[in-house]
Parts: structure tokens; C-alpha cells; sequence
């Protein structure tokens, strides 16, 4: 499971990144509000980890930008501040749950838990866009007008959750090569178009009238043809 964690204090952060890993958790670190801002905008994470002082930007308005852009995981912050306001307005800019430090590791494991049980995904794991539903569990994506289905890549796989978790917004190149191979990993671009070419196909496979478009000069979206006729 994909976990990013906000967290300014460098001793905090590797101490949280290293429990974390034991807990089978892949922790990506960002030291300051700019880079986790970035980060949620452009990665791909299961569960989100904010501080909320930070310097740059406060976790309140990385989580009220990150809602903004229809990004829906899962967001638990962190503080020293354990007045109620603070509690309120962190779950009002729209995270999930609110933890005060210091805090014991067992009660922060519970609640990334908790938080991922009833994760945005639906109730069977299940991802939907247009005509289109994919099985989270066994990547088994299917056309609900052609009853056909077809399983997924794991490139392939984190490419379309990447296009159905944004709801039709634009995805830029880079943005889709961040978000499947990560900021530290050197793949090419043309990967991404490798990948594209590959989930096309397997859309017209199964005779979806969903598709990935082109749009020049700025990036690529997931397009529900028969909205568009409509």
C-alpha cells in the first residue's frame, strides 16, 4: 500500500517512515507543504499522512487544494494543536480523521486502518467510469454495455485508476509518469505512450465506448463517448 507522508521534523519523519515500512506500508516522504502539495496533485497514493504546520504550505490547504481537484484518498493529519477549532477545521477542509501528538504508534496504525477500510473506493473494490468498472482486488477491468471484461497490467492498471480517480479532468504526461513510476524512478515518457497504446486497446477489447484522448499540447483525459454525443 502507497502511503505519503507530510511531515516537516526530519526525525519524526524517518522515525514514522521506518515503522511504517515494517508495517508493509511504501512511504514516500515530503519535508515541507510545497513538495506535499505537489506530491497529492501529481502521485498516486492509497492513504495520505499531513502535518499540519508546515512551512510553505499548511496541511489545511493541501487538503482543501487536494479535494478541489477531485483527489478523494484517504487524508489523516497530524498536529500539535488539540484545540477543537483546529480539530474542526482540519476535517472541514476535508480530511478524514485528526490525530494530536504525541500520539502512541499503535493508535496511528489503527486508524490508517480504519481510514482504509472505508476508503473512497466503493464497498466491493470496485473503481467506475462511464461504462466502464474496475475490479480494485483482481485488476479485472469490465464494459457493463458488452458484459466483456479483461484483466490489467499492473502499468496498465495504475494508468486507468490514475484517469477514473480524476473524473475527467486532464492528465498531463508528466503527471502520469509520476504518478505509476515515481518521482525517483528514471523512465522514459514514451513509456507512458506505450502504456496509453496498451489500455486502448484493451478498451476497444471489450467494446467500451469509453476512451482515452489526446489533447494536444496539454495532456490526456478519460472521455465518456456517449456524453459527448449527447
Amino acid at each position: 500500500m502507497k502511503l505519503l507522508l507530510i511531515e516537516d521534523e526530519s526525525r519524526m519523519a524517518d522515525a514514522l517512515s521506518g515503522i511504517l515500512k515494517l508495517e508493509n506500508y511504501e512511504v514516500e516522504i515530503a519535508k515541507d507543504g510545497e513538495a506535499g502539495l505537489s506530491a497529492v496533485l501529481t502521485g498516486n497514493y492509497d492513504i495520505i499522512i499531513s502535518d499540519v504546520m508546515l512551512p510553505g504550505t499548511d496541511g489545511f490547504e493541501i487538503v482543501s487544494q487536494a479535494r478541489r481537484a477531485g483527489i478523494r484518498t484517504p487524508i489523516l493529519m497530524l498536529t500539535a494543536k488539540g484545540e477543537l477549532e483546529d480539530k474542526v477545521a482540519g476535517l472541514d477542509s476535508g480530511a478524514d480523521d485528526y490525530l494530536t501528538k504525541p500520539f502512541m504508534m499503535k493508535e496511528l496504525l489503527a486508524r490508517l486502518r480504519a481510514l482504509t477500510r472505508r476508503s473512497v473506493k466503493q464497498p466491493d473494490g470496485m473503481l467506475s467510469f462511464g461504462d466502464l468498472e474496475l475490479r480494485i482486488p483482481n485488476l479485472m477491468l469490465t464494459c457493463i454495455t458488452t458484459k466483456e471484461s479483461v484483466r490489467l497490467s499492473d502499468k496498465e492498471y495504475r494508468l486507468l485508476r490514475c484517469f477514473m480517480e480524476s473524473r475527467g479532468r486532464i492528465l498531463t504526461r508528466e503527471t502520469l509518469a509520476v504518478r505509476i513510476w515515481g518521482y525517483e524512478n528514471e523512465a522514459e515518457y514514451n513509456n507512458v505512450e506505450v502504456y496509453l497504446s496498451f489500455t486502448r486497446k484493451k478498451l476497444s477489447f471489450i467494446g467500451s465506448r469509453t476512451q482515452i484522448k489526446a489533447v494536444r499540447g496539454v495532456g490526456y483525459e478519460l472521455k465518456d463517448e456517449k456524453c459527448i454525443e449527447s
